[in-house]
């Protein structure tokens, strides 16, 4: 077959939609699977509990607008979708058109207040009748943010609510069609006596299908409006006012929105596979958290709660046909229809081992800096930026050695802006993208006047590593790159002016508080855990059916899920880590929040178990091991670096002849992309630790406690020596940095260097 040959030489690997979004990007999505076809009086009953689907969606993000910038999220948008909105059919020897069901309904919930309100206390009660293939009401248990606001028992303050806010109306009335003339194809939604359309439906043929409308839904108002600009380019305007699209062509012929979040199926026929899943790809699409494309639930750290409501497509088909087609098309792409299952796996904590004095460096309860610390970006000539925006080239070569690498980069030094150049910049620009990039970073107490970019260039040692026609720009080409520049250096003078702020707080403020239950490393708990209990949750897709079994065993033989290691539940099993169990991440199989360990993680817990199973008696005889798996944001222990540092664990070497405690943190992470280690942060954090022992130590009135930190390099030795600063560094200088290699053999144990003070390497 030519064209598959063709197709064959252009495919690097299979990345279909299962592996895209088992690497955590895209949207959850969520199917409505009903047990058989909709009766005719159902169909409004399973629209309107789309429409509460979308309203709660469109409620959160109203309400939350500004906690949920750093994640990306565009204003929810419903849309109907198919392969033609104009196909007619015929049912009971009578025209029918899906986009007439829909239009029909809107006009229902619009003009009939009684059955709205009551169908809405239906729906939120899970007492609709219509229900799944396992006999439960499809929407039982569903609207968490809504139940949570008490409108299950107050449905008519919950339609006048969506009168208001979905559909911009004050009172109940109808629906009015109108004909926009200046633009073809597009019919306008507006609610009666509303000033403003709420959506419009963008089909070929606007003539046909008002006359359909006139022969079979005269109770619809239609109308023609001679002033108005087209509406579909108003979508994705921002603060747009328009909720609802029926739409086809233009939707997969290309539209770009990232508003999607509802999705209803029309006319969805047997011929249209491909189409169906480029529909699919259109929804699920999201910017996300700092632009990494990825859902909250795949991103470490504490998120807003009910921020998954914002993060999943729903979808949902005007006839039951449709859904079963569609669904079958997913399965053929591999895409896991069924939503997981969520398994709780609580965890068991070593109080003996909480009883040992063990300390952590933190705020005193109840202070915060982002809450007590209002800060003001100024330019702080002590700190010093560099960006290197210059083009390097990697290239393989051969030779009778062997493959050799060679990178060249085309500029060499870096240098500050020359003062005639700086009059390329827009400022109000730069300053506007300083802005985006806190509000991304979610740094709520930081404030930026709109002359301190400028300020922060002039006074601030700032370099590039450019080309001379970046720093002295002779087209538009070149002056773009500088902007460019520029604010990539704000940006990166915002993190550290920031960190040394934080930094600063930290020393005035930081204490060494007791290890206990309480702590967020140890007290962790998923949304969805009603328990007092610090639990994973174990999220398995249903076609896993093996794995569902092997946890579940494991719930309720929690001695083996506490002393056993199990490859069908991947954990590591360490009587020195201060809990149980320490679960291993299963990327193709099982998500685990908090994330489970990840290779390079587990090597170093497997490794220190042997060392210490070996030297306890020997090298370490007298002294104590713990160790503590230190989460992320909002849980760990972290140091603000450029993205805010949290290492991997947390180690302590009580000595209880020398009454001290050795406090290490450990970050086992490949440094492929690693800098010089002038601007390493994260390696050089050892270097500023002592200090911060000694403040921390002195505000506790305790001088026994040391701080310290290692990087653990997953890139081998002989990649990283290459790159790394001047290539001449050699496995001695690297340890005198704290840099280690996860090496364990006569003259290099990692773990030997790691535990022993003063460092030493043999070779």
């Amino acid at each position: 077959d030519p064209l598959t040959a063709e197709y064959g030489k252009a495919i690097l690997f299979d990345y279909s939609y299962r592996y895209f979004y088992g690497d955590g990007f895209g949207k959850d999505f969520r199917i409505l699977n009903l047990k058989e076809e909709t009766q005719a009086d159902k169909t409004d009953t399973l629209l309107l509990g789309n429409l509460l689907s979308f309203y709660e969606q469109v409620r959160l993000y109203e309400e939350y607008v500004d906690g949920l910038r750093p994640y990306n999220l565009e204003k929810p948008l419903w849309v109907f979708v198919g392969s033609t909105v104009n196909a007619i059919y015929t049912e009971n020897r009578q025209p029918r058109s899906d986009v007439l069901t829909v239009a029909r309904f809107l006009h229902r919930v619009l003009s009939d207040r009684s059955w709205a309100v009551k169908t809405i206390q239906s729906v939120l009660k899970g007492k609709t009748g219509l229900v799944s293939p396992d006999g439960q009401d499809i929407f039982a248990g569903r609207f968490p943010f809504l139940r949570e606001a008490g409108f299950t028992d107050r449905p008519s303050a919950l339609y006048d609510d969506i009168l208001k806010r979905i559909f911009h109306a004050s009172a109940p009335g109808g629906l009015h069609l109108c004909d926009i003339k200046s633009s073809a194809g597009e019919l306008g939604l507006k609610a009666a006596g509303a000033e403003d359309y709420f959506g419009l439906i963008y089909i070929g043929d606007t003539s046909e299908f008002k006359k359909l409308v006139e022969a079979n839904a005269p109770e619809i108002v239609l109308e023609q409006d001679a002033i108005s600009s087209s509406l579909f380019e108003r979508v994705n305007r921002p603060h747009s006012a328009l909720h609802v699209l029926i739409g086809a062509k233009k939707f997969m012929e290309g539209w770009n929105s990232w508003r999607v979040a509802s999705m209803g199926l029309l006319n969805i026929g047997r011929q249209e596979g491909s189409q169906i899943i480029q529909l699919f790809g259109r929804g699920v699409r999201l910017k996300g958290k700092d632009l990494s494309l990825k859902r909250s639930a795949a991103l470490s750290g504490e998120h807003p709660k009910h921020l998954r409501l914002l993060e999943t497509l729903n979808i949902f088909a005007v006839r039951a046909n449709y859904m079963a087609q569609f669904r079958d098309y997913l399965e053929r792409e591999g895409v896991e229809v069924e939503p997981a299952i969520e398994l709780p796996l609580f965890v068991w904590a070593n109080e003996r081992f909480l009883q040992r004095g063990l300390v952590v460096p933190r705020p005193p309860e109840g202070r915060d800096f982002a809450a007590e610390a209002t800060l003001v970006l100024t330019p702080d000539p002590d700190l010093s930026v560099q960006v290197d925006v210059s083009v390097h080239v990697h290239a393989l070569e051969s030779t009778r050695a062997g493959l050799q690498a060679a990178a060249v980069q085309s500029a060499q030094s870096a240098c500050p802006i020359p003062p005639e150049s700086l009059a390329f910049i827009d400022w109000q620009q730069a300053y506007l993208d300083l802005l985006a990039y806190k509000e991304r970073k979610g740094l709520k107490n930081l404030l930026i006047l709109p002359e301190t970019p400028r300020q922060i260039i002039a006074q601030v040692p700032c370099t590039i590593v450019a080309e001379d026609s970046v720093l002295r720009p002779q087209t538009w080409a070149d002056r773009t790159r500088l902007q460019e520049a520029v604010t990539r250096l704000l940006c990166r003078y915002l993190d550290k002016f920031y960190q040394t702020r934080r930094e600063q707080w930290d020393k005035r403020t930081m204490i060494y508080r007791l290890l206990s239950k309480e702590d967020p490393n140890l007290n962790f708990r998923p949304q969805g855990i009603s328990e007092e209990k610090a639990a994973y949750v174990v999220r398995v897709p249903r076609s896993e059916q093996h794995l569902i079994e092997a946890v579940q065993r494991l719930l309720a033989e929690q001695e083996r899920l506490y002393q056993q290691e199990n490859a069908g539940l991947p954990r590591i099993h360490f009587d020195r880590h201060l809990y149980q169990p320490l679960l291993v991440a299963m990327p193709d199989k099982a998500q685990m929040v908090p994330p489970g360990l990840q290779e390079s993680e587990a090597r170093f817990v497997r490794d220190l178990r042997d060392y210490w199973n070996a030297e306890k008696d020997k090298s370490l005889e007298g002294k104590e091991v713990f160790l503590l798996r230190n989460l992320s944001r909002g849980y760990g222990i972290g140091f603000f670096e450029e993205r805010g540092f949290y290492p991997d664990f947390i180690l302590w070497i009580l000595d209880p002849k020398a009454k001290t405690q050795r406090i290490i943190f450990i970050e086992p992470h490949g440094m492929l992309h690693a800098k010089a280690y002038l601007h390493d942060e994260k390696a050089r954090l050892h270097e500023r630790l002592p200090e911060l022992a000694k403040e921390v130590g002195r505000r506790s009135r305790r001088d026994d406690v040391s701080l310290d930190s290692f990087i653990v390099s997953t890139t081998p030795y002989e990649d990283l020596r290459q790159r790394y600063d001047d290539g001449k560094w050699d496995r001695s200088r690297f340890a005198e940095h704290h840099i280690l290699f996860p090496e364990r053999r006569e003259g290099y144990d990692y773990m030997d260097i790691l535990l022993r003070q003063p460092i030493s390497v043999s070779t």
